[in-house]
């Protein structure tokens, strides 16, 4: 469907020109949440990516224009509608993907949730001491389904709570007591929520995918895989020296244990039976 723009204000038709000359242009696209964003963060954002990224702040009504406009043009491009949260920009850049969202992620700092705001994440309230003397607080803590109880003259929260869940509204007296708790749920910055690169999309759990734990986990995986192919005796190359070592050992055991001689223990084998020959002739005083 072609979507007519004369009775769009020359301003906005400037906007949707600029966003598809963009897509065209770019061969990674990014959608990135504005909503919750300070202007000062902004700057600081803009500053620290300038030269890499162009971002495209314009209204959500515009971007889903431009990109009806291109994506006969632009492979997957569609794809980034069902991603554009909150406020929604667009964002775009030569660098490779997983870089830009370690960027972007270096680049946030945490900041408390505010009552009517919408949960980024599932918030939840971990276990362990507090500083608060017994009193009210308890009830405050159980009214927002938080079990808590006394240790050591102390309130102690006794098991981890999960007070909000992802995309729901914050409520001013979950948002107090967060506070009180200094649980800083809200992450500053640009919420980078999915790419485009080649007409596929990745996501936001992918391009911020822990490095440790995905390396961690590659290293397990490949011990593990090594292990199974030397038990079941499947040859590969990183298995094959192990297993023709280890046949090897098998087999000079068969032949020890046989007493067959073999190149591999010919000299071990003479050397046992003159020790033998010579234990004999001492006790037949030969």
């Amino acid at each position: 469907m072609i979507h007519k723009t004369h009775h769009i204000p020359e301003s906005k038709k400037k906007a949707i020109t600029q966003t598809v000359k963009l897509i065209k242009e770019y061969p990674i696209i990014g959608v990135v949440n504005m909503q919750n964003l300070p202007a000062k963060q902004l700057q600081k954002m803009r500053a620290t990516l300038r030269g890499r990224v162009e971002l495209m702040m314009t209204k959500r009504r515009l971007i889903k224009l431009a990109i009806e406009k291109v994506k006969g043009d632009k492979k997957g491009v569609e794809l980034l509608l069902n991603h554009m949260k909150g406020m929604p920009a667009l964002l775009f850049t030569r660098d490779d993907p997983f870089a830009l969202a370690k960027i972007l992620k270096a680049n946030k700092s945490n900041a408390p949730i505010k009552a009517g705001q919408i949960a980024p994440i599932d918030i939840w309230v971990k276990a362990g001491p507090t500083p608060f003397a017994p009193g009210p607080i308890i009830g405050e803590l159980g009214a927002i389904g938080i079990k808590a109880g006394i240790d050591a003259g102390k309130v102690k929260i006794m098991k981890d709570s999960l007070v909000v869940e992802e995309g729901k509204e914050v409520s001013k007296k979950i948002a107090d007591v967060l506070l009180r708790l200094s649980v800083e749920p809200m992450e500053i910055g640009l919420d980078l929520t999915a790419v485009l690169e080649n007409g596929e999309i990745i996501t936001k759990d992918i391009l911020f995918v822990d490095e440790k734990e995905y390396v961690a986990k590659l290293v397990m995986a490949h011990s593990e895989s090594l292990a199974l192919a030397l038990e079941i005796g499947y040859a590969t190359e990183e298995t094959i020296k192990i297993l023709l070592s280890r046949s090897q050992r098998n087999v000079e055991a068969v032949a020890k244990a046989a007493k067959i001689m073999t190149g591999a223990n010919a000299a071990e084998m003479v050397a046992q039976a003159e020790a033998e020959a010579k234990k004999v002739e001492s006790k037949v005083n030969v």
